[in-house]
Order: structure tokens, then sequence, then C-alpha cells
């Protein structure tokens, strides 16, 4: 059969029907999963069309995936955050939504401080047991989406839930059905969907879920779950761990629009970020982060990441405040604990601070030349040197620098008097063994001392 595709406005075949197979044996693709070695990347050397959405956005699991992977936060936090991802997602939603328990009587404490806040964005979504009652109580807390667990993989199919692939889908699409009746919107966590069997079983499941939500007049949100990071970016890589095949599969096969389709990935194999941003370049709106990329294991896709991401492939930051993501870090620091690993991207102390010296001249005489991009306008972190061993006369004079916020006309230079005295000094702590870089408050102590206080801390 012929028709015309609304997405390519293309005559296209729609000959393939998948059914679901049965299988009496799980497929584990042991060929590629063999589990004593590491997983394999297939390829087959077949491309699919990119075609990024007209519109693309975030999501954000920090306090519910995010959550489970550190001490429970409490109703402040979650508050404080919510606003500052709200700030930093900017009046388009580029940050479309958060999703929060309600298991706890803090969970739902949570959720109603945020609700009250009245912020359009993010909007606040739920992940709840497939229950009734469950359902009945979102419904009570004027949440209109939530997300449902439907593992996909024969690995939880018949190793955890010990079902058949027919029983697993029966029991997901009756769960499914009572979010239906209950006028709640399901988003649909396809988990571990980079080990299923996407045509035996992914595709022919989704397609029920579709004709079930045409015929409840209620839309159902796709989120293909890469749960344990084996998706792969690259072009021809062969199904189940195509992030191109898998969000091309799911349009082209199953009819899920752009806007109701969502990657969540793991960082397991280094290829969060990259995935993500794959998924949106296949086609998917929206893609599921973290704050900070919190989560199961080795982290979800850092929410901040995104951000700069978006930008990237956007060309603007379509209302988005970029500075808040210094501000989030922040807050992880002093007002949660959190230590963020110092060499992190973007949020980590040491992302743009220099320690060699001959990297500090360059900062000096142009600070492009080894600053990402204005990290100071965007970020609101300006570059920066850590003093150490190999600063050098340079390293110490852009320290003095930024750290006195001095202008052109009071800046010093390498030959200033005071870098070189200081310059001594710190030369002298390492000459005793030291190997540790010296601290802001070790070198402003004594600067005071050189400067007989004419330079004071700030």
């Amino acid at each position: 059969m012929l028709e015309i595709s609304s997405k390519t406005n293309l005559l296209e075949q729609k000959n393939y029907r998948y059914s679901l197979q049965d299988v009496q044996s799980p497929n584990l693709y042991r060929d590629i999963y063999d589990y004593e070695t590491i997983p394999k990347i297939p390829f087959n050397h077949r491309r699919v069309p990119m075609g990024m959405p007209e519109e693309i956005w975030i999501s954000d699991t920090s306090f519910r995936d995010g959550q489970q992977s550190v001490d429970p936060y409490t109703v402040k936090q979650i508050v404080d955050l919510f606003k500052l991802m709200s700030k930093l997602g900017g009046p388009y939603g580029i940050i479309r939504q958060s999703e929060f328990f309600v298991y706890s009587e803090k969970d739902r404490n949570a959720l109603l401080a945020c609700k009250d806040l009245g912020l359009q964005y993010p909007e606040i979504t739920t992940w709840i047991r497939a229950t009734k009652e469950d359902f009945q109580l979102i419904r009570d807390l004027g949440i209109h989406e939530t997300g449902i667990l439907v593992s996909c993989s024969d690995y939880h199919i018949f190793k955890k839930m010990k079902l058949t692939r027919s029983q697993a889908m029966k029991k997901y699409l009756d769960t499914v059905s009572l979010a239906f009746e209950s006028g709640v919107m399901p988003r649909c966590h396809l988990e571990d969907i980079t080990r299923a069997d996407f045509y035996g079983f992914v595709v022919p499941f989704v397609n029920e879920l579709m004709k079930m939500s045409a015929d409840a007049g209620i839309p159902v949100r796709i989120r293909a779950c890469d749960t344990m990071g084996y998706g792969v970016p690259y072009p021809e890589v062969a199904l189940p761990r195509s992030v191109p095949g898998i969000v091309y599969g799911l349009q082209h096969y199953s009819d899920v629009s752009s806007e109701y389709l969502e990657w969540h990935g793991h960082n397991d194999f280094y290829k969060a970020v990259s995935n993500a941003s794959t998924a949106w370049l296949y086609g998917a709106s929206a893609v599921n982060c973290s704050l900070l990329g919190i989560g199961e294991r080795t982290g979800n896709i850092p929410l901040e990441a995104m951000c700069i991401e978006y930008a990237s492939l956007r060309g603007a930051t379509d209302g988005m405040d970029l500075s808040v993501i210094t501000e989030i870090a922040e807050y992880f620091k002093h007002e949660i604990g959190y230590q963020i690993p110092p060499m992190t991207p973007f949020v980590g102390r040491n992302f743009n601070v220099t320690r060699a010296g001959i990297h500090a001249d360059g900062l000096m005489k142009d600070e492009e030349i080894y600053n990402i991009f204005n990290t100071k306008k965007i970020l609101n972190r300006p570059a920066s040197v850590m003093i150490g061993p190999t600063s050098g006369l340079a390293g110490i004079a852009y320290w003095i620098n930024e750290n006195y916020q001095l202008t052109a006309n009071e800046a010093v230079s390498k030959q200033d008097p005071l870098v070189i005295q200081l310059k001594k000094w710190v030369d002298e702590q390492f000459a005793g063994g030291r190997v540790a870089s010296l601290s802001i408050n070790e070198l402003e102590t004594q600067v005071e001392k050189l400067t007989e206080g004419r330079l004071h801390r700030l």
C-alpha cells in the first residue's frame, strides 16, 4: 500500500505491519551481549534519514531517576531546584517537563509546593506504579501525564518478570487502559530498548498502544529508555543498539510523531550526550535528563549539557538563561553538599581552569586562545588558573588580575614586582615537597602581606 508521508510528503510503501513474535525462549542477542566480553557494536550499513523536528526540548527526571542515586532531597531543595530549572529553561519551555514520585507524603508535598509556584514550565508529571489507586492519586493531585514502566527486552520479560512476550504485552496494555479510563495521558517507559527485539516486540507493542490512544482520544508518549547505556549514535549501526534506527523505526513503523517521542539514556559507555543529540537529530522532540547527570550507576544525560547542545544545534538559546547552570552547580555544592567532580564540563571547579604557565600566558594575551567560549558572559564563570609549580609568572599575573577583578589600567604584568615576589614564594612552597595546588585563601593571605593590604579579599 502506498501512502503520502506527512513527514516527507512523498509516496511511501506501508506494506510492513509487524506482528508480535511470541518466542519460546528469550532473544538475548548473545552475539552482541555475551556478558563475558565488552558488548560488540555490529554494523549493517543501513542508513536512515536525519530529520530533526521543528521543535525540540528537554524533560527532567532529577526528582525521580536522579533522586534515587543521592540522599533524598528535602522539599525546600526540590522547590529551589525546580525554580532554578524554570529560570534556566526560559519562557519558551526549553526545559518542558519534570517528573516526580508521589509515593510518600514528602514526595507529594514537594510536588504540590512546586505546583503552587504557578510556573508555566516545567510542567509537572509523575511516575507511578501501575495500580488503580495510583492513577486516582495523580488525578486528585491535578496531574495530566504520568510515566508507566513497560520493560521491553527479553532480559526483563523472561528473566525478571517470568512472562512470555504475549503475557507481558497484555499486562502492559491492561495497565495503560487504566490511564486512559482515568483520563490521564500515559508516558510509556520502554525500559531496556537497546537489548529488545525491536521488530518482534517493540514495534508490535507500540502499534497496539497507538491504536488504544486513537480509540481513547488521548495521546500516548513513548519514552525509549537506553537503561544500560548500550545505545550507539553512529550511522549504519544495526539494531538493537542503533539510536538512529530506534527513533526512525518508532516513527516509520509505529507512526509515533516527534512531539510524543522521547529519549532517555544513561552514560555507562560515555555516550549519553551524543546519543541524546542523535535522538534529536533523527526525530525525537524530547530528551530526558537530570541535573548534573545524577542518576543510576554512571548517571543520566546531564541536563546542563543538553542546554549547551541545544544552543549549539539551534544557533540560539531561545530564551534560556545559561548562567543559571552556574547557580545550580553552586546550589548543589553549598546547599546540598554534593561534591561535583572537578573536571565535569560546565559545572566542575576546573572546567575552565588551567594549571600550565604557558596556557596562562596565552590567556593573558587573548582569553579565546585557551577558553572554549566566553564562559564569563554565558555561564558567569570567568576563565581561571590554578597556581602550582608549573604556573609561572604568567599564571600568577593572570590569577591576580582575575581574582581581584582588576581593570585594564590596574592589571599587573609578568614583570610586576608583586608577581615576581609571589612567584618566589610559590616556588618556595613546592621546593619543600608540596604537591597540592595552593588554595585561594593561602594566595590571598600572601598577597595581603606583600601589598600591605592594598589588595585584599573581595
